[in-house]
């Protein structure tokens, strides 16, 4: 048998900790939900950063000599909390129209030559946006009780078409000086603003003006507004 070491009865050594401090916990549980927050700060400004920088682009850092061609209205005007009816009957709320860019025309149902004119003019200058087309909704707004013409109807299969009380029109939007609603064109942003105005009676040679003013404005926007609704 083997003889004990000189060293096996030697007492144990104990070593002992301090108990921890809950007070320790609170400050360290408190600078992370402090860190956190600013985490999630720093990712919200990286997600809103598109945003503020297409509109500091076309708003602010305008290139010397460049000129819109449609009137920029200050300031804009949100679409108003107002009912509107589709043409089978079916109520929306004006409002629901956010989220695309919009032209809008304004008219009555009876829908004479200049109406027809600019409802064919939305529907071209949209055509002609190529593959942002989706990102741009053209829409007559009836502003009374007149039937459409049933000869009308197949040219609006791509518009958007709501009846809208006239007094709630007028209240949002302005013709310039002299002119009436009917004769212009409007732009209203995915936000929901009206912020253009086109000028009223537009010949011919001026609707490429009116597009490149758009194409701008979707170049502008690249990555805050949506395709399709």
């Amino acid at each position: 048998m083997s003889k004990p070491h000189a060293n096996d009865d030697q007492p144990l050594g104990l070593t002992v900790h301090s108990m921890p401090n809950p007070h320790n916990w609170d400050v360290s549980s408190a600078g992370r939900t402090k860190g956190g927050r600013w985490k999630m700060l720093l990712v919200l400004l990286v997600c809103a950063a598109p945003v503020i920088a297409s509109y500091f682009t076309y708003y602010v850092v305008r290139p010397e000599g460049r000129r819109n061609f449609g009137q920029l209205i200050d300031p804009q005007q949100p679409l108003p909390d107002v009912q509107a009816t589709t043409l089978d009957g079916t109520q929306v709320n004006l409002r629901s129209l956010k989220g695309q860019w919009l032209l809008v025309s304004v008219d009555g149902g009876a829908c004479d030559d200049s109406c027809t004119r600019h409802l064919y003019l939305q529907r071209q200058i949209r055509e002609g946006m190529g593959k942002e087309k989706d990102r741009l909704d053209w829409v007559w707004l009836v502003s009374d009780d007149v039937p459409l013409a049933q000869a009308l109807r197949p040219a609006l299969q791509t518009a958007t078409v709501l009846r809208v009380d006239s007094a709630a029109l007028q209240r949002w939007l302005q013709a310039q000086d002299g002119a009436q609603l009917s004769q212009h064109l409007f732009l209203v942003d995915p936000i929901g603003n009206w912020m253009m105005r086109f000028p009223a009676v537009l010949a011919n040679d001026q609707v490429p003006q009116v597009k490149r003013d758009i194409e701008r404005l979707l170049r502008a926007s690249a990555f805050w507004d949506n395709e399709g609704r």
